[in-house]
């Protein structure tokens, strides 16, 4: 057993003055085992993020410029909860819309509308609500503070809303400068939103691909809406999607409410990825392992201009990025 954060918690009690400490009293493993596996920490969050340039140099240089993440109109981003948990062998914690499978299961939600019957089906559990987990990964839990009415979806769906902004994402070189991307702005809520670190180190496997990844993984599982956005794309040739400069999209959405994949997902897009070291079946390198990416959503461009002239509106219903693996390593 590691003791070094009760010894440490020892050594601040024996500091401080005799009356401080007066009940003070030594804790067998009996003791100790009672306290490990309470509750974790609750992090109660208001900030805004800016940075003026991030610029990664090879031969060249890409430079990210002017970003900021922030609350709308440049406010705080705010009313943000984050819930820190070290689970045991196969403990419940909070993940995903579990939050509104609690809600339904104490008759607060309508159990007839689909994706809440569909959450009340993942999250319900026997220990609890939400997902179980191993013994030792940590679980980060991204929420609100107040949700608002209990009773209310949309409450709930709009209790965390942000901006994102960037001035420009360059390109630069011998030749002279290339802007990517310019004059971005998202404006959005940000839904349940999941970091586990899972504690498989020696519980190595084999992707469909043949490559080999470690078992102690990083995963992200996260929902959001964009509700309103602009951006110039300047030099496009992203995803195979367009290849060609000068677009201007205006009224951009990305959300989840069309189409055959919407049950669960409260009409928010979904993201979700593995990290951890790798092996390249193909080429041997060892690099870090992106798999097992997946997006899901809808996306609306009402104004798509190139060249300065709309060609009208653009919508993608059922977009789906899926099967998708990367393994990055240096060269």
């Amino acid at each position: 057993m590691n003791r070094a954060p009760y010894l440490g918690a020892l050594a601040l009690l024996l500091s401080l003055p005799l009356p401080g400490r007066a009940e003070l009293r030594a804790l067998d493993d009996p003791g100790l085992a009672e306290i490990t596996g309470q509750g974790g920490v609750t992090l109660e969050l208001e900030t805004r993020l800016t940075l003026d340039r991030l610029t990664w140099t090879d031969e060249g240089a890409l430079s990210v410029n002017g970003l900021r993440l922030s609350g709308p109109g440049d406010t705080s981003l705010d009313n943000l909860k984050i819930t820190v948990d070290l689970a045991g062998d196969g403990e419940v914690l909070s993940h995903g819309f579990s939050e509104i499978a609690r809600r339904a299961a104490a008759g607060q939600l309508d159990t007839a509308d689909p994706d809440v019957a569909a959450a009340l089906a993942e999250y319900a559990l026997p220990g609890g609500f939400g997902r179980a987990f191993g013994a030792g990964d940590l679980v980060l839990h991204l929420g609100a503070i107040d949700y608002g009415d209990p009773t209310r979806l949309a409450d709930f769906l709009r209790a965390v809303d942000f901006e994102l902004a960037m001035d420009r994402v360059v390109t630069a070189g011998t030749e002279g400068n290339t802007d990517l991307f310019s004059d971005v702005l998202l404006q959005g809520y940000l839904g349940p939103t999941d970091l586990v670190v899972r504690n498989r180190a020696s519980q190595a496997r084999t992707l469909a691909n043949g490559n080999q990844v470690s078992g102690a993984e990083l995963e992200l599982d996260t929902h959001f809406e964009i509700s309103d956005g602009h951006l110039n794309w300047d030099a496009a040739d992203l995803i195979l999607l367009f290849n060609f400069a000068a677009v201007r999209i205006e009224g951009l959405q990305i959300h989840n409410r069309r189409g055959d994949d919407t049950l669960g997902h409260f009409g928010m897009a979904h993201a979700t990825a593995k990290l951890s070291r790798g092996t390249s079946a193909v080429s041997g390198h060892d690099g870090l392992s992106v798999h097992e990416v997946e997006f899901r959503g809808d996306i609306d461009m009402p104004v798509f201009k190139v060249g300065g002239t709309s060609i009208g509106n653009v919508q993608f219903t059922d977009f789906a990025i899926t099967d998708t693996t990367m393994m990055v390593y240096g060269h």
